[in-house]
């Protein structure tokens, strides 16, 4: 928004400001100065008002080309009482008054003025256009007045840097979305007043509305009145199609980057700058039959006023008589019925639309225009009275045309509710102490009605031309920016004593450290999946990881739902590793897996208050249970081959130590035992049990599933559900003992199907407390421990803490762990 400090000065008093504290005052009322222009800053030495006395065209040259003689004003014009110009625009010979720039000027862009001798004649200045100037773009002719144009008091040989508005400062500022008010001189000039502390004067209501009456300027319907909320209209007749718009009207337009057209259109322009308020002109005699405010139907086409034909969409508002649509409303009028040059009969419409409209039509037709930009930001509904009258005034005043009595006003705005602030608002949440009095002052500095709505409490009802005051931190935010942020001191709040890590978050890191360190590398994936991934796993149709919880607006169609389980990410990241050469593969991950196990939709709750207890259990038992897992993956070699020897590939064996390392991690015990899940392999799955509870499965894939996702053969995971994971008990420092330990080797024989972990656990409960470890180092199976049978090979240590052990203390608790093998499952020593 570009505004010229001139406009603003008729809202408040600026006299005596320089244009380094107006910006300062802008910026402090929380509005962004991008640039600040000065239009004369380039310009000096005489430049003046001329009066062309004559316009002689010289002959003989290839285009034509005027000697003219111009009155410059006493003090300029010399002996022979004017001087003479060569001048090459057309309109210098119609022109009455002239811009002359004198020798001695320098012009925009160091272009010095000096009398020279051109085209057989000595031009004794130059006769300036508008980009020669520095004001406008327009080269195709020269700046040319009326004397009707003049104001009062300029005569040849005047200054005419005021006349041009070269001695103005123009700002041009950055408007945030929520702040459309501030598209207008009126919206800009209440947020000046307010940061200077000067009164404001509103010339808007000055204004005399004329209420509506019974007989129209133009029969009109609104089907829509959630679109348009209130239509006003109002119509001129006799206007004089060549009316000139007056000078300062096109100074201001064009100080605000608005090209000057035609009086009916800049007469528009100049209202939407100065009040926000986009209007449309219509040619009524062009209009056929009455107008119908309504949104578009199938297969519908308007031609905007650019000469773009457009196919309407459905949900597009449109501006229609009845020969069709006319325009796109509150974006861009139609071609059928525009101002034209033999105009007479001009129909204003000024309307209030529905912003969320406005934004969609203007996207979808990829067709901003001032009016969308004001309009989908929010524009004041009063001001649509206001600036229709406005219009005709103007029209009637400078286009000699004639008020039609008649006006129109179809108002179907709701009432708007005022917004219960408690006092204590803006202090407890900027952080510093606001009285009620200022609060109620600064409110009423936006434009606020407030109302005591209790001791500590004020209803606060916006003003019509702040839309986006519609709760109780809006106003807070309002009475902190008039208050000044910087005004707000910078103090770091408060350090709140704290503990430091929950144990949950302290597991997730032990957890997370010890995976990294045996060589695992962490992935994070995206938590949405697709349905088909339950069939690829092979799950069966009740399985509860099939009930997963379907986003209403995915990221992608394709991936819908939000995951039951760590591995879908997890082995597509593996996918996408090894397809790019990486043949080794370990990979681990700790994230949230979703249940759809919430007990309804969400209540909706309010902002003014803070939720009650039930409320926010209501809300809580309405999310999915979110469960934290672990998981990894293994494909390719687990110890790489070198010089050492051949390398050993990643296994199911791999998978079940995953979880044993996060198990001691996690300060839990963890029992092995044979399970079947999918998409496990059967025979090469294991159960992972903390305390009696299934809290995770380990093993290799199934090859189906290895063959679906596209992954090497054998590629082994595990899962482990770390909430369900008991709490660890407190750390406790190891007893070392100083003695040396008794190093034994046991080898039993057992039937194939005994898990070599039961068979450990029988050995560690018969061998008793001088058991310090076991390991198992050897499996074998052949001819020699016989068919259906298989050798384990147990290393134990024992020590005791307060003596060496004899010989015979270390052999008799082996075979006490020998004889609870064998009673358990039958073991027998290896011959």
């Amino acid at each position: 928004m570009r505004v010229a400090v001139s406009w603003l000065g008729e809202y408040l008093d600026l006299s005596g400001r320089s244009a380094e504290e107006i910006d300062t005052a802008f910026v402090r009322a929380g509005l962004e100065v991008e640039a600040v222009h000065r239009p004369g800053a380039e310009i000096s030495g005489p430049l003046v008002i001329g009066r062309v006395l004559s316009a002689e065209e010289l002959t003989g040259f290839k285009k034509p080309i005027w000697y003219c003689r111009v009155d410059v004003g006493p003090e300029h014009n010399g002996d022979e009482g004017s001087r003479g110009i060569v001048c090459g625009a057309p309109n210098v010979a119609t022109a009455e008054y002239v811009v002359a720039s004198l020798p001695g000027a320098v012009l925009p862009g160091g272009f010095a003025i000096a009398a020279r001798k051109t085209y057989g004649q000595v031009s004794d200045g130059m006769i300036c256009s508008g980009r020669e100037l520095g004001i406008s773009d327009d080269h195709s002719g020269i700046i040319a007045l009326s004397a009707a144009e003049l104001p009062a008091g300029v005569e040849p040989g005047s200054d005419a840097a005021p006349v041009l508005g070269l001695d103005d400062v123009i700002f041009e500022l950055a408007i945030t979305p929520d702040r459309g008010y501030c598209f207008s001189v009126r919206g800009l000039a209440r947020e000046l007043a307010s940061s200077l502390g000067v009164p404001f004067r509103d010339p808007a209501s000055l204004v005399s509305v004329p209420a509506a009456s019974g007989e129209v300027p133009h029969p009109v319907v609104v089907e829509d009145t959630v679109g348009c909320d209130r239509f006003y209209a109002r119509a001129v007749r006799g206007l004089n199609p060549a009316a000139p718009s007056p000078l300062w009207m096109k100074r201001r337009l064009q100080a605000a980057g608005v090209r000057s057209i035609s009086l009916a259109v800049d007469v528009t322009n100049y209202l939407m700058l100065e009040l926000g308020q986009p209007m449309h002109a219509f040619d009524r005699a062009r209009v056929t039959g009455p107008i119908v405010v309504r949104r578009g139907r199938p297969g519908e086409r308007v031609t905007t006023l650019d000469g773009v034909d457009r196919a309407v969409s459905t949900e597009d508002l449109l501006i229609t008589d009845d020969t069709g649509a006319i325009g796109l409303a509150a974006v861009m009028g139609g071609e059928t019925t525009e101002i034209g040059p033999d105009t007479t009969v001009v129909l204003i419409e000024a309307a209030h639309w529905d912003p969320v409209t406005v934004a969609r039509t203007a996207r979808r037709h990829k067709l901003p225009s001032e009016a969308s930009k004001r309009f989908e930001r929010g524009v004041d509904p009063e001001m649509t009275a206001v600036a229709a009258e406005a219009a005709v005034r103007l029209l009637v005043e400078y286009g000699g045309a004639v008020a039609d009595p008649g006006v129109l006003d179809l108002d179907a705005r709701a009432a708007v509710e005022p917004i219960r602030l408690p006092v204590g608002l803006a202090t407890r949440v900027v952080g510093v102490e606001y009285s009620r009095s200022v609060v109620e002052r600064r409110l009423r500095d936006v434009g606020c009605t407030v109302t005591t709505g209790g001791e500590d409490e004020l209803w606060v009802l916006p003003a019509s031309w702040r839309p986006d005051l519609t709760d109780p931190i809006d106003l807070v935010e309002e009475v902190a920016r008039l208050e000044g942020y910087d005004n707000i001191p910078s103090i770091l709040p408060p350090t709140p004593s704290s503990p430091g890590l929950t144990d949950d978050q302290r597991r997730r890191r032990t957890v997370a450290r010890a995976l990294a360190e045996a060589g695992y590398v962490e992935v994070l994936s995206y938590p949405f999946v697709s349905p088909s991934i339950h069939d690829a796993f092979g799950l069966e149709a009740d399985d509860p990881r099939r009930a997963a919880v379907r986003l209403a607006n995915p990221l992608s169609d394709a991936e819908p739902e939000m995951r039951t389980s760590l591995l879908p990410g997890l082995l597509k990241a593996a996918q996408r590793n090894i397809g790019r050469g990486q043949r080794d593969v370990a990979l681990y991950e700790l994230g949230l897996v979703f249940s759809a196990s919430g007990a309804g939709p969400a209540p909706r709750l309010g902002v003014d208050r803070r939720p009650t207890d039930e409320e926010l259990a209501a809300l809580y038992a309405a999310v999915p249970s979110q469960p934290r897992h672990v998981a990894v993956v293994l494909a390719g070699d687990r110890d790489p081959a070198g010089w050492w020897g051949a390398g050993r590939p990643a296994s199911w064996a791999d998978a079940i130590e995953s979880a044993r390392l996060v198990a001691a991690a996690a300060g839990v015990a963890l029992t092995v035992r044979r399970g079947e899940l999918a998409p496990w392999h059967p025979g090469r799955c294991a159960e992972l049990v903390v305390d009696g509870q299934v809290v995770g499965h380990a093993g290799e894939l199934h090859p189906r599933v290895v063959t679906a996702l596209e992954l090497p053969p054998r590629t082994a995971a595990m899962e482990l559900d770390l909430s369900a994971l008991p709490a660890p008990r407190v750390a406790t420092a190891p007893v070392i003992s100083p003695f040396p330990p008794a190093l034994l080797d046991v080898a039993l024989v057992v039937a194939e199907s005994v898990p070599s972990a039961e068979v450990e656990k029988a050995l560690v409960e018969g061998a008793g407390e001088l058991l310090e470890s076991v390991r198992l180092f050897d499996v074998y199976t052949g001819a020699q421990v016989g068919e259906g049978r298989k050798s384990l090979a147990f290393a134990l240590t024992f020590r005791a803490a307060d003596r060496t052990l004899t010989v015979e203390e270390a052999t008799t608790s082996r075979d006490a762990a020998i004889t609870q093998a064998t009673t358990t499952h039958g073991a027998s020593l290896r011959a």
